[in-house]
């Protein structure tokens, strides 16, 4: 594949190199990189590294990658056009589409979309064997139920956005004592 003119008259990385340099490092932070998005055509151009680790990312790693990313990309190519390098998560929005973004989300309400189109809302809680328990309420009190689902009967799983913290019997249940949630 040739490489992208636009990223060439920029005098940017492409994504692949970027990747192999940054790669290492994040590994070594305990995080992966999940995506690498360059904008050439923005001004002044950019550079988004999109990372996860198992525990999340904070604002403190985030900022260590930035600087690490930047110290190694400046060693690269001194001679490159000045550019923006942004180092994020990829933000609670982002569909669960893998076995790890289910075992990072575990504790986290999350909105399934089943392979027939029924909908439910609950708390993940372990992911084993291809399937993931789902703690659903029943009803309009607090009582909770886990329900087992085939990873591969899920068509989309999307985390959600919590104002308020979390029933406490909830939790146990997705086999969290309320300190890993939602961290």
């Amino acid at each position: 594949m040739a490489p992208d003119p636009k990223l060439r008259s920029a005098g940017l990385p492409s994504q692949k190199q970027v990747i192999e340099l940054l790669d290492g490092e994040f590994a070594r932070a305990g995080y992966e990189i999940e995506d690498v998005v360059i904008d050439a055509v923005a001004r002044p151009p950019r550079i988004t590294v999109i990372a996860d680790g198992d525990e999340g990312l904070d604002l403190e790693s985030i900022a260590a990658l930035s600087r690490s990313a930047s110290a190694l990309l400046d060693r690269v190519d001194k001679t490159a056009a000045p550019y923006v390098l942004e180092v994020t998560s990829p933000g609670i929005d982002r569909p669960l589409t893998t076995e790890k973004h289910y075992r990072r989300a575990r504790g986290r309400k999350v909105e399934v979309t089943l392979s027939d189109g029924s909908q439910l809302t609950g708390r993940l809680g372990e992911i084993a064997d291809g399937a993931v328990r789902l703690v659903v309420r029943e009803g309009s009190k607090a009582n909770f139920s886990v329900r087992e689902l085939p990873l591969d009967g899920i068509a989309k799983a999307v985390v959600q956005v919590e104002f308020s913290p979390p029933n406490r019997r909830e939790l146990e249940l997705a086999g969290q004592s309320g300190k890993e949630a939602g961290a």
